[in-house]
This record gives C-alpha cells, structure tokens and sequence, in this order.
C-alpha cells in the first residue's frame, strides 16, 4: 500500500471536542482492514497523528483511561507527550493498566495489530 493515499477528513461537528484524538485508532483500523489482520481486543489507543506519522498530546487522558479500564480494557496505548498526565488518574486503575506511550503511529501498529511484522 505504499503506493496509495487514504484521506480523510473530519469536520468539526456539533459535539465540542478537545482534538482529533482518534487519529491512532482510525489508522489502525484502516491497516486492519488492509491487511486482514485483527486488533488486540484488550488494547484501546488515543492519540492525535501528523501527517508524517508523529503521535501528538490529547485532552482527557484520564477520563478515557478510567472509562477504557471500566470496559474491561487492560491495556492502553498513549502519546509519549501525555505521560505527564498520568498522575491524575487514580492509582488504584492506573497500577491495574498496561500503559504504553508512544512518538510514532508504527509504534502503534506494531503493539495493536495481532501477528503484524514489524513495521517501519
């Protein structure tokens, strides 16, 4: 796939949101289906994606890991620039979580998709 372009675009809708921090989440699925590969079912990832692939910072880290964690979730992946935040969510669900912060979208891939080779 290295030769084709996927774009999409998501206007701002009626629901105010602190930024498009399902970016990871819709690349994932994206490769998922591409590759015919499934998603960890026991991860769930939040993250803002650049184009050149650079994970950024989101809002509510701590309200989307308590609800991730209140799902049945044990493993969460994050934005490296988020792990700053990780004081503020309660210590008796953050020692139960598998957190993992990352920089890039292939980091992403690589801990969220089953049976994935390595990806660069």
């Amino acid at each position: 796939y290295k030769n084709t372009d996927i774009h999409i675009h998501f206007p701002e809708g009626s629901i105010k949101k602190d930024g498009p921090s399902a970016g990871v989440t819709i690349i994932t699925s994206i490769v998922s289906a591409l590759t015919n590969k499934k998603v960890r079912s026991n991860v769930a990832m939040t993250g803002e994606v650049t184009l050149t692939g650079r994970v950024l910072a989101i809002g509510g880290l701590k309200e989307k890991s308590i609800a991730a964690f209140r799902a049945g979730i044990d493993t969460i992946i994050i934005p490296k620039e988020n792990e700053k935040d990780l004081i503020k969510i309660p210590a008796t669900i953050k020692n139960k979580l598998n957190i993992i912060a990352v920089d890039h979208v292939n980091d992403v891939l690589n801990k969220a998709i089953i049976g994935v080779d390595t990806i660069d």
